[in-house]
């Protein structure tokens, strides 16, 4: 895939402190684009479908809030805390503003946690879903497709 303008602005605008302190792509130094593709290729290899992953997600997140701060059970298998900080975050590719929500999710059938973990946020959602970007290596909000796949038992 070639580094369109667009591309080229999202990744400049990713760097650390021009929308977040650490940025998005940790101490990945590949081009977004590359990042992109081989995302694509080992969501593939370990048998995730964005859609499905980004409804379980949602759904996660949505259950989450209901717990107002405080870890919350979600279908009997995930404890879901979600938080909430004022302000909001620009898309890398100014395309939306979103709130400055996060939620941990564990793994926890029948309640007991495994101790596998995802972090992600409305942001990171909607770059999951549109641009099927997961962060670079490193990023505190990287999702890797291995783990997306273990706690959310796809």
């Amino acid at each position: 895939m070639k580094m369109s303008p667009e591309y080229v602005k999202a990744q400049a605008n990713m760097q650390p402190g021009v929308i977040t302190q650490d940025g998005f792509l940790g101490n990945d130094n590949r081009n977004l684009t590359d990042i992109i593709e081989q995302d694509e290729e080992l969501m593939t290899s370990v048998g995730l479908e964005w859609e499905t992953v980004v409804s379980r997600m949602r759904h996660l997140l949505k259950e989450g809030r209901k717990g107002l701060g405080e870890p919350v059970t979600v279908d009997g298998n995930w404890l879901v805390q979600v938080s909430e900080a004022r302000g909001f975050l620009a898309s890398p590719f100014e395309d939306g503003i979103y709130r400055k929500v996060n939620a941990e999710v564990q793994l926890a059938p029948g309640g007991k946690p495994t101790g596998d973990k995802l972090y992600y946020s409305e942001l990171s959602l909607h770059l999951l879903d549109k641009f099927h970007f997961l962060q670079g290596r490193g990023s505190p909000f990287r999702l890797e497709p291995a783990t997306v796949k273990k706690v959310l038992e796809l």
